[in-house]
């Protein structure tokens, strides 16, 4: 923002109401000015825009999807596309869209070669059905099968306590 100077000779109160108004406009003009620039920001445009934005880079938005996600994944979609078809492109695409952590098993012994394990939790899978079935379709590698397992984490407790035993050792000699 620019802070307004006008000449000192000029002073008293008027003078300041007129400095104050005057800010007051070049602030609005600024806002008018770089509202087209603020468009090209899908976390921060209008829904019209954003859906021009997401055309353009590929994306379309599912069913129940919330606008949050669907900011994400036009704001990454050039990235995303970089990243596709590698393990760790992979796990940094479920980084960026919020799913979170994932393991990537391939070339399982005693399976096909073709097959990919994702291991995801419960709670990932159960909130974004739709939303993994679009990035593995999307951004997965061709002519690849996927399976989905879930990892389930435990709590374990464990206990040290001493027991009290007592070690030796003898040796004979003749």
């Amino acid at each position: 923002m620019m802070d307004l100077k006008l000449p000192f000779w000029l002073s008293g109160p008027q003078l300041s109401k007129l400095r104050k108004a005057a800010q007051r406009f070049w602030e609005r003009v600024e806002q008018w000015l770089y509202w087209p620039v603020r468009q090209l920001d899908p976390e921060t445009c209008i829904p019209g825009a954003l859906h021009l934005l997401a055309w353009q880079r590929g994306v379309e938005r599912f069913d129940g999807e919330s606008m949050r996600l669907y900011r994400l994944r036009v704001k990454y979609a050039f990235v995303n596309a970089q990243d596709a078809g590698s393990i760790a492109g992979l796990k940094r695409i479920f980084e960026r869209l919020l799913i979170g952590y994932v393991e990537i098993e391939e070339r399982l012994p005693d399976r096909d070669w073709d097959i990919i394990k994702l291991h995801l939790s419960d709670r990932q899978m159960a909130d974004n059905p739709e939303l993994l079935q679009i990035i593995l379709r999307k951004y997965g590698r061709l002519c690849r099968r996927y399976e989905f397992a879930v990892l389930t984490p435990l709590r374990v407790q464990l206990r040290i306590v001493d027991c009290g035993h007592d070690n030796s050792f003898l040796q004979a000699s003749l």
